[in-house]
């Protein structure tokens, strides 16, 4: 008997439930299924080196150079919420660099994020009953549309050049058929190794085996422990991979994807975001958390031990005179779990990263940075132009430790933003200067929500990110870091969308999309589908709508009514 709504809902969990064939974790995948969660592989994420490990005190001077149908009773329920507001939604249209566009546009679209193993290691839809049920369930509750992860580890896992987009394919028109738009992430990273992330996608293998031939072609820390979740920037614009550049590959992969879903470009597909570093976001992978190297709230480390970022740092260090600097980064900066004040080169009063030597490692530093993310987002703009969507590039939302003078955690992560620069501007003009769009993260949180000793202030981070992208006219969307479905955390993110940010200049504006972390059973558990359908209404609404948000919350209120045995069905196939 074909599974209900909310039991193909539960599947999605990777839970084994009765009719659902995936394999459960431990079992090997048969020919004909493929287990939701992916086996790690052999070697681990981070690899150690025999390298030595540096004195943590630098030399000084100076201090620190060292579906198939439509079920008729959701079609009821989809009817039953849909208002002037959602209808709205459905009006609007994506312009490439551009926020949506509506003949009277108000509201904030929201999306919501896929499995991350939505496409299987046989290059088929994950639970196709399940994925099929969800969507048509978003659908109904007015959702804009679904962010998708496009691995490269899976589409161009095996060969150089040979991509397989057959999961894809499906996936996408499954989209098309509920009328629902993508967000597709260009995902050149691993996934594995991050919070949140729940299977493992390697780099593809013949990248992994050139990384084993050159580990030099990883991020490396100053105890040479090698990170295999993306490629070093290094290396970005040298033939290291069978002939091709880093930079050359993921514009191939980017040209490919256009060429096989060119019909499906600026009406189903409206936007790529361009993975550039760990998680798919602009940075290092200073805070990688794989075998406990790194636990919240440390401050980091530095990645730039390479030899490929080394001989930048020597050739920057000869260009400003001081050729002693370019031998090794700071050493005194601590470890991973460090705090600010633990180390020399972060600490309050004369601390390294505030010194002449401290500002010439940050600039180089940040700056190798924002020149690897200009390089890839203006291969994606070429290679899309003319097709009607928006690039987009995700920039991590780094709160830990923000409320200290060195801000420690962002700089190990290549934002050079401390209490007295502004680490977010630079970034927000690079991408202005393309008509992409600036995502950012932990948009749900709140600053007394967050650990006080460790000076976290998320919400004082986003007004400096919306600051930043208002001055240098760039688009912001939002991401939530973390899963949440409460209404604390929607409120905020209704607040955060708005714009209203203190001393900006974006009156009027509001962010141009919203995601949602993520697709999962628990989004669809009675409690908090009721008020995640309320969150999507209200985010329509816009932030000038004067509709009364009691009135909003019994129509969603309605919906959850008309669709409430469902979900009671799916709390019970979950239960078993």
């Amino acid at each position: 008997m074909a599974m209900s709504l909310p039991h193909q809902i539960g599947a999605i969990s990777g839970a084994p439930l009765a009719g659902d064939s995936g394999c459960v974790s431990g079992e090997a995948p048969s020919s004909a299924t493929v287990s939701a969660v992916w086996r790690s592989p052999a070697a681990s994420n981070l690899r150690v080196s025999a390298m030595a490990e540096s004195d943590r005190i630098s030399p000084s001077p100076p201090l620190s150079p060292r579906l198939g149908g439509v079920r008729p009773d959701l079609s009821v329920a989809a009817q039953a919420l849909m208002s002037p507001a959602t209808e709205a939604i459905e009006d609007r249209e994506y312009v490439a660099g551009g926020a949506p566009q509506a003949k009277d546009r108000k509201g904030v679209p929201v999306f919501v994020m896929m499995p991350l193993d939505s496409v299987t290691w046989n290059h088929t839809v994950n639970r196709k009953k399940a994925m099929n049920a969800s969507l048509q369930a978003l659908k109904s509750a007015g959702v804009e549309g679904i962010m998708m992860d496009v691995w490269w580890g899976l589409v161009e896992g095996e060969k150089p050049g040979e991509y397989n987009w057959g999961g894809y394919v499906e996936l996408l028109e499954m989209a098309k058929k509920h009328g629902l738009k993508v967000q597709a992430v260009m995902s050149f990273h691993q996934c594995g190794g991050n919070v949140g992330d729940s299977c493992t996608i390697p780099l593809p293998k013949w990248v992994v085996e050139e990384i084993d031939k050159d580990p030099d072609l990883a991020y490396t820390d100053q105890w040479g422990r090698r990170n295999y979740e993306y490629l070093s920037l290094g290396c970005d614009t040298l033939p290291c991979l069978k002939g091709r550049t880093p930079v050359q590959c993921y514009s191939d992969f980017m040209r490919s994807f256009r060429d096989t879903f060119d019909h499906l470009l600026g009406d189903t597909i409206v936007e790529i975001q361009v993975g550039m570093g760990p998680a798919g976001e602009l940075r290092y992978p200073s805070y990688p958390e794989a075998n406990g190297t790194w636990k919240f709230p440390g401050i980091g480390a530095f990645q730039c031990y390479d030899k490929y970022m080394l001989s930048s740092l020597k050739a920057a260090a000869e260009a400003y005179g001081k050729p002693e600097w370019g031998h090794t980064g700071p050493t005194d900066a601590g470890e991973y779990n460090n705090w600010p004040e633990d180390t020399n080169f972060f600490k309050k009063e004369g601390g390294g990263w505030n010194s002449q030597y401290g500002e010439f490692f940050l600039t180089w530093y940040s700056e190798l940075l924002i020149a690897h993310g200009e390089r890839i987002v203006q291969s994606a703009k070429n290679i899309f132009e003319n097709k009607g969507i928006k690039i987009s590039v995700k920039v991590a939302g780094i709160h830990w430790h923000y409320g200290t003078r060195s801000h420690a955690p962002e700089l190990t992560a290549g934002y050079y933003n401390t209490r007295f620069r502004d680490g977010y501007l630079p970034i927000a003009q690079m991408l202005a200067r393309h008509g992409a769009v600036f995502n950012f993260t932990c948009i749900e949180m709140r600053d007394h929500e967050q650990p006080q000793d460790a000076q976290c202030l998320p919400e004082k981070l986003v007004q400096q990110v919306a600051r930043a992208t208002q001055q240098a006219g760039v688009r912001l969307a939002g991401e939530n870091a973390l899963p949440r479905y409460d209404e604390t955390a929607h409120e905020q993110i209704l607040q955060a969308s708005s714009l209203n940010v203190e001393g900006g200049a974006g009156a009027g504006q509001e962010m141009c999309a919203f995601t949602y972390l993520r697709m999962n059973p628990d989004l669809f558990q009675p409690e908090n589908w009721r008020k995640f359908v309320a969150f999507v209404k209200k985010m329509g609404e816009g932030k000038d709508a004067h509709k009364c948000w009691e009135q909003v919350e019994r129509e969603a209120e309605h919906f959850v009514h008309v669709t409430q045995p469902l979900v009671q069905e799916a709390a019970v196939a979950l239960m078993h």
